[in-house]
């Protein structure tokens, strides 16, 4: 399964806020973490919290577009309909 996220860097917290529209109509999950965009610091705090959102462990999940921007695509591996269960969550 493929996520759509706008991440937030240098947050108060590392959490999944939920679901937001972007200005072109694009619907993403909003992350937020604590750890400043530097050397990849911030996209691996956005895999440990996908990675913990999804119940799955850090290897199952990867950023594989948008590794520099803040809207990125993390692919997660495992059941398609658990992991679409969890999303719908949000």
């Amino acid at each position: 399964m493929v996520v759509a996220v706008r991440l937030t860097p240098k947050s108060d917290r590392d959490a999944v806020d939920g679901v937001v529209a972007l200005a072109d109509g694009r619907l993403v999950a909003r992350v937020r973490v604590r750890a400043l965009p530097e050397r990849g610091a911030a996209n691996a705090a956005l895999v440990a919290v996908i990675a913990k959102t999804f119940r799955r462990p850090k290897s199952a999940v990867a950023v594989v577009a948008g590794a520099t921007q803040r809207v990125k695509q993390v692919r997660v591996a495992g059941d398609p309909d658990a992991l679409a269960r969890i999303a719908e969550g949000w």
